[in-house]
């Protein structure tokens, strides 16, 4: 009897992630699928037991991936609100390929799925208010160093800035002119910039 065709589950995941990610979870096929993991559907669902559990396994990969870039690009910062406001300017500088020049994957999953697919909306809410937290912790930590009054709403800010995450990827995915999504960018870090506490 042969044996079964060994597969790197973390490859496997990268490459949904990534197809789900570009056309969707209603509008990927099971073809699509097959394409973007080379696997036969047998393996796949013997894999990950059906299309929606493996959607939920890459969204979940997804969501991990960005918020632990989020923190690492905090971290390496000594300024935070500097930080919250490079990470809006990084938005202007992502290259042509890069494949986060497209809608959010939580966004796209929350259009898709609102009506159809209670389930993955509903982990796609908390997804989405997990990552309004880590934008709160920013701007708590920014209170923390004196950056920003101590009677600060950071949880306000961190809608505020999610706001502005989500108009910069609806405009690259767009394919707005580079100087036009430069110029959003910068308005936007200025506003979080304009927030700081000056010295009298």
């Amino acid at each position: 009897m042969s044996r079964p065709t060994r597969y790197d589950r973390d490859a496997a995941l990268d490459a949904a992630m990534l197809v789900f990610w570009e056309k969707g979870f209603h509008a990927t096929s099971l073809k699509d699928l097959e394409t973007a993991l080379d696997m036969k559907p047998g393996s796949i669902y013997g894999a990950f037991s059906s299309k929606e559990n493996l959607y939920l396994l890459a969204l979940d990969r997804y969501f991990k991936r960005s918020v632990a870039r989020f923190r690492a690009h905090m971290a390496d910062t000594p300024s935070p609100l500097t930080g919250l406001a490079e990470h809006l300017r990084g938005f202007a500088r992502m290259t042509q390929d890069n494949t986060s020049r497209q809608v959010c994957m939580l966004t796209r999953t929350l259009i898709d799925t609102t009506a159809t697919n209670p389930e993955i909306a509903a982990r796609t809410k908390q997804y989405l208010a997990d990552v309004r937290h880590a934008f709160a912790e920013g701007f708590e930590h920014a209170k923390a160093m004196g950056e920003l009054p101590s009677h600060t709403d950071c949880a306000v800010l961190a809608r505020r800035f999610q706001g502005s995450v989500s108009a910069l990827r609806f405009e690259l995915h767009l394919g707005t002119d580079q100087a036009d999504m430069t110029s959003l960018a910068e308005e936007l870090a200025r506003d979080i910039e304009a927030l700081r506490i000056r010295a009298t």
